[in-house]
C-alpha cells in the first residue's frame, strides 16, 4: 500500500519522465520506455502520474523493458492506479506491441512478451504504411481452480463463474446490465474473504450482438475495458452453454473479439491499440 510518505518522497525526487499515453478500447495507461529513462519508485508514480485532474490521468503505469533472457523479446510491468502491481493486461500488452514496432525497436510481426505472469506472444496486424492495426494476444489457457487466488469456500458470493487469465476474475451473468452498480458491488466483491489476493470483478448480459460487459478492476476501479476480463467473460459464457467458443464482448471502451480455440484451449485475444499523445513530465508537479 502507498503511504503519503511514499509519494512525498517520490516528490522530492525531482525527476523527469518521457512517457506515452496509449489505450486499448479506452483502458488507458501511462508507458515509460525503461531504455530511455528509468522509474525509481514505480508504486508511487503510478498513484500520481494516474490521478485525473493532477496528474496524466490512467488506469495505470506501464513498464516496458529490454528483456534480460533470450525466451522473450521484451518486458511488462504494470502497476494499478492505487499503486499494487498488476500480473497481466491485454489491452496494454496489445499497447506495447504497438509501441515497439512503430518506434522501430524491432522489426518483427510475432513478439514475445515477458509478464508477470508468463511469456505471452503478441501477433501484430501491420498495414502498408507501418501502422500496427490491431494485435492478437495469445492469452493462454484459462484456470477455473486456484485456491491461491479462489478460496472454495467463505463469504457467499453472487452466483458467478471464477477464471484466472494469469490474473483472477469473477464474472457475473445478470439480465439487465444497466441496473447494476459496478462503483458499490464492484469494490464490495473486489475485497471478498473468498479471493485472497482480491480480484477483477465482471458483470455480463448475453444480448444478440454480443456480450455485453462492464467491469471493476482490483486497483483501478470501474475502466472503460479490460483484456483480461474480456477473456475471462468470454469463457465463462462459453463453458456455461451462453455462447460458443468465439464471442465479441461490447465494452464501455468499445469492442475486443475472443477465440477461446479447443486445438490448444489457448484464449486469443483480437482488438486495436490508439496512441493518443506523449511527453514529458517532472516531478515534483508545480
Amino acid at each position: 500500500m502507498i503511504t503519503f510518505a511514499d509519494l512525498i518522497s517520490y516528490f522530492m525526487t525531482n525527476q523527469t519522465i518521457h512517457f506515452i499515453k496509449m489505450h486499448g478500447v479506452g483502458n488507458d495507461y501511462i508507458f515509460v520506455d525503461t531504455t530511455l529513462c528509468s522509474i525509481e519508485n514505480p508504486e508511487a508514480a503510478a498513484v500520481a502520474l494516474s490521478r485525473y485532474h493532477f496528474g496524466i490521468g490512467s488506469d495505470g503505469l506501464v513498464l516496458i523493458g529490454k528483456s534480460p533472457t533470450t525466451d522473450a523479446d521484451f518486458t511488462m510491468r504494470i502497476f494499478n492506479a492505487d499503486g499494487s502491481e498488476g500480473l497481466m493486461c491485454g489491452n496494454a500488452s496489445r499497447c506495447i506491441g504497438k509501441y515497439v514496432f512503430e518506434r522501430g525497436l524491432t522489426d518483427k510481426r510475432h513478439i514475445r512478451l515477458m509478464t508477470a505472469s508468463g511469456i505471452k506472444t503478441l501477433d501484430l496486424d501491420v498495414n502498408n504504411a507501418g501502422i500496427v492495426e490491431s494485435v492478437t494476444v495469445d492469452m493462454m489457457s484459462p484456470v477455473f481452480e486456484d485456491e491461491c487466488l479462489f478460496l472454495p469456500e467463505g463469504e457467499i458470493l453472487p452466483n458467478g463463474v471464477f477464471v484466472s487469465i494469469g490474473n483472477p476474475h469473477y464474472v457475473i451473468f445478470v439480465d439487465d446490465i444497466d441496473a447494476v452498480d459496478v462503483a458499490v458491488e464492484g469494490p464490495r466483491l473486489e475485497y471478498s474473504s473468498r479471493f485472497p489476493k482480491r480480484s477483477n470483478i465482471e458483470f455480463a448480459q448475453i444480448r444478440d450482438d454480443g456480450i455485453r460487459m462492464r467491469v471493476w478492476e482490483r486497483g483501478s476501479g470501474i475502466t472503460m475495458a479490460c483484456g483480461t476480463g474480456a477473456c475471462a467473460t468470454a469463457v465463462a459464457a462459453a463453458i456455461s452453454g451462453r455462447c460458443g467458443r468465439q464471442s465479441r464482448v461490447i465494452m464501455d471502451g468499445g469492442t475486443l473479439d475472443i477465440d477461446w480455440r479447443e486445438d490448444d484451449g489457448h484464449i486469443y485475444l483480437s482488438g486495436p491499440a490508439v496512441i493518443v499523445f506523449e511527453g514529458s513530465v517532472k516531478l515534483p508537479f508545480s
